[in-house]
């Protein structure tokens, strides 16, 4: 935690289309039968809001109202925190859903718990790329593509990468995962209305800080997530490159509970701390 105590004297303060889809406040949901969360991960959500979680690296896990639990990037049980791999700090709660990319190897499970109901893989293997569409009622998924580099940032794996976006009272939610290009216009339409963005900010893995911070205020939320981040100094880069338009705000723990009302009226960056 020597790179945390770091950053509290590097940061500045502040307060702070498919088939028959139907429409939706952020795109669009498809019907199907909610799967209710049977293991205590989180004290209970109170009604129209959501609880979300860092548990480090590019893992984050989201609690409905009707407990639904779905986790980003996920890799399994082994993890080492914010700098490690990510997927951990469940408590032996098993998830209803998963996501994961394949960029690396802290991002994805070749073994994932057999007990999660939905484990959905953002690359495609032979074929076309991946289309995922889920709906378990106070929880939709789904993702749009972008293309992969290769291990040394030669070549291109064409959506190889997908940014997933979820939707939970009333919130569009969006994870970038491994990002290496910059969305084009059709992407960006594709994503939709964007709340909250879980941003990868390392510099250098996925795009330079500067593009990087484009991308999110292109895609204007009102709530920035940093993770994937390496150093004090790299995550400092990319709150500076934020600001002013977007002021930081350090937060002592991992977790964020948000509501449509509790929506901060200006863009913010909040820096979580994985436990």
């Amino acid at each position: 935690m020597r790179a945390l105590s770091l950053l509290l004297s590097l940061c500045l303060m502040t307060p702070a289309e498919a088939g028959d889809r139907p429409d939706s406040a952020c795109r669009a949901l498809a019907a199907a039968p909610a799967r209710v969360q049977p293991a205590r991960f989180a004290p209970p959500v109170d009604e129209g809001a959501l609880l979300i979680r860092y548990l480090g690296h590019a893992s984050f896990a989201l609690v409905t109202d009707q407990g639904v639990l779905a986790v980003t990037d996920y890799t399994g049980s082994t993890g080492l925190g914010s700098t490690g791999l990510g997927g951990t700090g469940l408590g032996g709660a098993v998830p209803d859903v998963v996501t994961m990319n394949n960029a690396h190897s802290s991002h994805f499970t070749d073994a994932p718990d057999p007990g999660i109901a939905h484990v959905l893989r953002g690359w495609g293997a032979m074929g076309p790329p991946p289309d995922l569409w889920l709906d378990l009622g106070s929880l939709a998924v789904r993702n749009v593509t972008t293309d992969l580099r290769g291990p040394f940032g030669e070549g291109a794996r064409k959506d190889g990468n997908s940014v997933f976006l979820f939707e939970a009272a009333g919130l569009c939610i969006v994870h970038l995962s491994h990002l290496h290009q910059v969305p084009n216009a059709a992407q960006l339409a594709a994503i939709g209305r964007v709340d909250v963005v879980m941003v990868p900010v390392d510099g250098a893995f996925t795009m330079d800080t500067g593009t990087m911070a484009s991308v999110v205020k292109a895609m204007r939320p009102r709530i920035v997530l940093p993770m994937h981040w390496f150093s004090a100094e790299g995550l400092s880069a990319f709150l500076a490159a934020m600001a002013p338009q977007y002021p930081a705000e350090l937060r002592p723990g991992p977790d964020l509970i948000l509501s449509r009302k509790t929506l901060p009226k200006s863009g913010t960056v909040i820096v979580l701390t994985p436990p």
